[in-house]
């Protein structure tokens, strides 16, 4: 059931009570056996989520198919235990049928999702509330809450669901017309603020500047992008696509990650081409490549994004700060030199040192590379210090014809939510987007086609209470869990001491 919440499924609805049985599992059952049930829970749901790592791995890793079944299931191990640590914790309350868990699952579930996030470099994909993507009204609140906080409607609704369907079955008097109406005003209070909001950013940014832009998706295959033979073909591909575009006349013209498979700082012949397009389309062009800096005689490889201008100028270059372990470098690398990394082609990256937006005369752009989508308290940092819009490069063709690219895409669209901007997502095989500040994708491409999206978009700058202070929801979260943990352990050693 939680499976088919995401993308491509899209069956988001069921998210509501897809939690009661695991909530009827556990129940009567001791603290070990509900951290068994909620692992198995995890497992073959995050199986169901995740299993296009396998693809990566192999297929495009040159990883062998062993090793590659082998780092599919140690990631789903690993996160099994988050929601083993859910039904741990919900017993370890004591939690039963009644206010206690109306009350404390929802929290618990939060607390454990933010944690995921950063926890051995965090790994926050599908968070529950992202369920909920293509549901306008309801997002909205995630300008102040996050995704957290659709999580925790979600869960708050599951429990209170399981408590009347467990009452109703057991014949108990106990009614829960409290926790009925508490539940429904908090819906209502959600949704209620959605559609004002919708409405009021949608109102708010026809009065700011528009600038034209084209996202260029160039589907190099992933087989032959690193090939030094075919280097010139990709540049004639995104030339001609940008050229096409151009008739249009936008402002930016964007490519996706590393859609340079060259070092872009050092290949004159290369460079020169570059600069030539921009220039002939007289637009401003952003685009992905690797890069390089040496320190102390040893270059430092890096993941990174350029601004160029038509007329030849470069105004700025982001180096990715989140790097994907295993894909762009080896956690340990030290000691687990004999694990071959999934990138093919450069040597271990190293994590870029700041965020800052680049600079233009259209305004200042944030731009965020690929699994850095993921981590919202990184992308809003952008915007805090000035970014009018974001733009998010990509190459998801490690992905293959999986529901990654799909599911990649709905996380980007809380980002637009959260902080009130547009953002433009290039990805190499797709899905590029043009999502605007109201969560809404106004134009996106198919997976593995090649082409071009041009639009307007406003420079919204409408500040959120996210941007400012960012998860500060789930961290209230996290220490009210942590009271509740703090609180049963007294009340069980009051109890042993009474007994002694």
């Amino acid at each position: 059931m939680l499976i088919i919440v995401f993308p491509r499924f899209n069956l988001e609805f069921i998210a509501w009570f897809a939690l009661i049985p695991l909530f009827y599992a556990i129940q009567g059952k001791n603290l070990y056996h509900s951290f068994c049930l909620g692992t198995i829970t995890g497992f073959v749901f995050f199986l169901g989520l995740v299993n296009w790592v396998f693809i990566a791995v192999s297929r495009y890793g040159d990883l062998n198919c062993i090793f590659s079944i082998f780092v599919l299931i140690l990631l789903v191990s690993y996160l099994s235990l988050f929601i083993g640590a859910f039904a741990f914790l919900v017993r370890f309350a004591q939690i039963r049928p009644g206010l206690k868990e109306f009350a404390a699952a929802p929290f618990i579930w939060v607390s454990i999702e933010y944690v995921r996030s950063f926890f051995f470099t965090g790994f926050p994909w599908e968070s529950l509330g992202y369920s909920q993507y293509l549901c306008l009204p309801l997002i909205q609140v995630s300008d102040i809450t996050g995704v957290y906080g659709i999580s925790f409607l979600i869960v708050l609704v599951n429990a209170l669901l399981f408590n009347l369907s467990y009452n109703w079955f057991l014949n108990r008097e106990k009614r829960f017309y409290k926790e009925i109406a508490f539940t429904f005003l908090l819906l209502f209070i959600t949704l209620f603020y959605g559609q004002w909001r919708f409405a009021d950013v949608y109102k708010k940014s026809q009065a700011f500047k528009t600038i034209k832009v084209s996202l260029i998706q160039g589907n190099i295959d992933q087989s032959k992008k690193w090939d030094p033979a075919f280097q010139d073909e990709t540049t004639r591909i995104y030339k001609e696509l940008s050229l096409q575009a151009a008739k249009s006349g936008p402002d930016l013209i964007v490519w996706p990650e590393t859609a340079t498979p060259f070092y872009f700082q050092s290949d004159s012949k290369h460079r020169k081409l570059i600069f030539d397009i921009s220039k002939e389309t007289g637009s401003y062009l952003l685009f992905g490549s690797p890069a390089y800096r040496f320190e102390n005689r040893e270059a430092r490889y890096f993941n990174s994004a350029f601004l160029i201008s038509p007329n030849g100028s470069l105004l700025g270059r982001y180096d990715k700060i989140h790097l994907v372990p295993l894909g762009e470098y080896v956690p340990l690398g030290k000691y687990l030199y004999f694990i071959k990394k999934i990138t093919a082609g450069i040597s271990d990256f190293s994590s870029g040192e700041s965020i800052e937006p680049l600079a233009f005369p259209l305004g200042k752009v944030g731009v965020f590379i690929c699994y850095e989508a993921i981590f919202p308290d990184l992308v809003r940092k952008f915007v805090k210090k000035g970014a009018c819009f974001l733009v998010n490069i990509t190459n998801d063709a490690w992905f293959g014809k999986t529901f990654a690219p799909y599911q990649h895409h709905s996380m980007v669209v809380f980002r637009a939510v959260e902080n009130r901007v547009f953002i433009l997502r290039a990805a190499n095989t797709g899905i590029s987007s043009i999502i605007d500040a109201t969560g809404k994708t106004r134009l996106a491409t198919e997976i593995f086609t090649k082409g071009s999206l041009v639009d307007g978009i406003q420079l919204v700058r409408i500040n959120t209470f996210y941007t400012e202070y960012g998860d500060i929801f789930a961290q209230i979260c996290l220490v009210l869990m942590l009271m509740i943990i703090i609180r049963e352990v007294l009340k069980s050693v009051r109890r042993g001491s009474r007994k002694t």
